[in-house]
């Protein structure tokens, strides 16, 4: 089955992983802000999408990123940063989220593997019991360190030496 990376919400990814997973792709998923990509995001989501057929990242939206990161953030509006993520080669889905975690979109998707990055141990990973009890994994992948949004920011601003 060819996936066309595509922007869905929550009714249409459960539609689209349902498909996916009769047809025996296997889901991974992944969220975040994603604000201003950098070399981390695009290690990280490249090693996210090694684990499966098909990679679908749930991306916070700008209010729930002011929530998150402060009332300067994000950088990039939603549809830039869906349109950022969309374009690299690993991604095959985005899905926004308002809420304050991505628990409902991981019922929704039901994925086959949940991935966050190293700074998150694998038993903070919001959506860990949904996805063991179906019988998928969880994994906390290796962080880069020295790569983030906020360092990039600070750089810019002058504020990081």
């Amino acid at each position: 089955m060819t996936v066309t990376p595509a922007s869905y919400d929550f009714e249409g990814i459960r539609k689209a992983a349902g498909r996916w997973r009769s047809s025996g792709m296997t889901i991974v998923f992944t969220n975040g802000c994603f604000d201003l990509i950098h070399p981390g995001h695009v290690r990280y989501l490249g090693q996210a999408r090694a684990l499966g057929d098909l990679l679908v990242v749930g991306l916070n939206t700008d209010e729930s990123v002011r929530a998150l990161k402060g009332v300067h953030r994000p950088i990039l509006n939603l549809a830039e940063r869906t349109e950022v993520l969309l374009a690299l080669r690993c991604v095959d889905a985005v899905v926004p989220f308002a809420e304050p975690t991505p628990l409902e979109l991981i019922r929704e998707v039901r994925p086959h593997v949940l991935v966050k990055g190293g700074d998150w141990p694998v038993e903070r990973i919001v959506g860990r019991e949904v996805v063991q009890a179906d019988g998928g994994r969880v994994i906390s992948l290796p962080f880069l360190e020295g790569a983030s949004t906020t360092e990039i920011i600070q750089r810019i601003r002058g504020t990081k030496p």
